[in-house]
């Protein structure tokens, strides 16, 4: 190819670099003006930080100096007769911005890993304003740098239900850690789940959200005993009940009633899921319509489990109906997991004389918002958090951490601080409007299912006196 020829394309390639440039800072400027407030705040802060980034890293620690000159410093060595400089290797990194900070991702390089990162985290906070950094694996010879500016504990956030069926049933969407990440948990083999906090931090509504989001799907059915009013009508569930198999207040005989139907129902499964699904456990195929996950949420706990002391004739018939209600809903959280029975517990303080301590051990999960002693945090959360002062929920008690929980979560060190979402009430009521229509017993889908297959069930044992 000659020099005229060359000199020819030459004009059409910086039309077309012109072109290309333009396109990029069009699509730039229009991602910026679309997004909020914060979002373009943290898309200023990933300009710096990647314009910054190779004196920064020297700065830290973050490089590595290679002695070993390349192939073509050595060809140019030899040429010069010139001894080849070192070279100062500085790991590369992809930026990405979002409402609350920026989320780097760097290389490692020899002598420059996980650990020299987390070295350096708070060096890094300082030079980009962050609030927090963190950093985790992301992978071989990768590591993901997390730097909020804002802290997403204290930002209120607001979840609006879509009102489509969950992807995945066993997932459950808490909310966002303090690194602005999304926590959830699976539900799968999980017989029962704690929720603890002082009256208002937040319980009740991340249990709505749960059921704003479950109520979609016909293969989640929900029945709820709540110990703080007296009629559906009342208190925190009016909105919700619609989409509710079952509901009872504080009458403790009401909720006996409950707690002897679901454990009715576990014993039917028990002796018919071999026949029916094919499995000795319901999660090895997941929850359907005709065998749904069955979820009993129980708030104010202790109505139902408190321990009456006094001789006469009506202290000791509800004495012996709240030993009643331990024992059944022992029963559930003890042999209700494999056939899809789920037990919430919602009570202020999980201490044994709230919530027996022969079910509360057994629930693998456990939340707890704010909490005013340290005792209360121990029994919520296991005696580890003694050793864990900043992420107690005793630090949670300002009006800014209401909807804040903390947890331990599997495969991290220590407890996770959990902004909880809020779900309006109107927003609330839609959704169980809208799935209303879902809701049905378990027992009547255990019946039509068994007349689907031909079988017939034992009838279930009488429960013990």
């Amino acid at each position: 190819m000659n020099v005229e020829a060359v000199t020819g394309y030459a004009p059409v390639a910086l039309l077309t670099v012109v072109v290309l440039v333009s396109v990029w800072l069009l699509v730039t400027v229009v991602r910026y003006l679309r997004a909020d407030r914060g979002t373009r705040v943290s898309m200023r802060q990933a300009v710096r930080v990647r314009w910054g980034w190779v004196r920064l890293a020297r700065m830290a620690g973050l490089t590595v100096t290679d002695k070993t000159p390349s192939l073509l410093a050595q060809i140019t060595a030899q040429k010069d007769g010139a001894t080849p400089a070192p070279r100062v290797l500085t790991p590369k990194i992809k930026v990405k911005p979002d409402q609350f900070g920026v989320i780097v991702r760097a290389r490692t390089l020899p002598q420059v890993g996980l650990e020299e990162y987390q070295k350096s985290a708070r060096f890094l906070a300082d030079a980009w304003r962050c609030t927090r950094v963190s950093v985790l694996p992301d992978g071989p010879g990768k590591v993901v740098i997390r730097g909020v500016r804002s802290d997403p504990l204290t930002t209120t956030t607001e979840h609006r239900p879509t009102g489509r069926p969950p992807v995945d049933l066993t997932r459950w969407e808490l909310g966002v850690d303090e690194y602005a990440a999304q926590v959830c948990v699976s539900l799968a083999n999980v017989p029962g789940v704690t929720v603890a906090g002082v009256p208002g931090a937040g319980k009740t509504s991340g249990v709505n959200k749960f059921v704003c989001d479950f109520a979609p799907s016909a293969a989640v059915q929900i029945a709820t005993a709540d110990g703080k009013v007296s009629q559906a009508s009342e208190g925190d569930y009016a909105d919700l009940v619609k989409r509710m198999f079952a509901f009872c207040g504080d009458d403790l005989d009401e909720a006996n009633a409950l707690f002897k139907r679901l454990v009715e129902l576990r014993k039917r499964r028990s002796a018919t899921i071999r026949d029916v699904l094919g499995v000795k456990n319901m999660w090895h195929v997941g929850p359907s319509p005709e065998w749904p996950l069955t979820v009993l949420i129980i708030d104010e706990a202790h109505t139902y489990f408190r321990e009456y002391k006094s001789s006469d004739v009506t202290t000791k018939r509800l004495a012996a109906l709240t030993a009643e209600n331990a024992r059944l809903v022992e029963d559930l959280v003890k042999k209700g997991r494999s056939v899809g029975i789920l037990v919430i517990l919602i009570s202020q303080k999980t201490t044994g004389d709230a919530i027996p301590t022969f079910i509360r051990d057994v629930c693998p999960i456990g939340l707890s918002f704010a909490q005013k002693t340290v005792e209360a945090a121990v029994a919520a959360l296991g005696d580890d958090i003694r050793n864990w002062p900043d992420a107690s929920p005793v630090t949670l008690q300002d009006p800014a951490y209401v909807g804040v929980a903390v947890m331990a979560m599997q495969g991290r060190p220590g407890y996770t601080r959990i902004r909880t979402p809020y779900v309006s009430d109107a927003d609330a009521a839609r959704v169980t409007e809208d799935t209303s229509h879902l809701t049905a017993d378990p027992d009547l889908c255990l019946d039509a299912l068994l007349r689907s297959t031909g079988r017939t069930a034992p009838p279930p044992p009488p429960l013990a006196k």
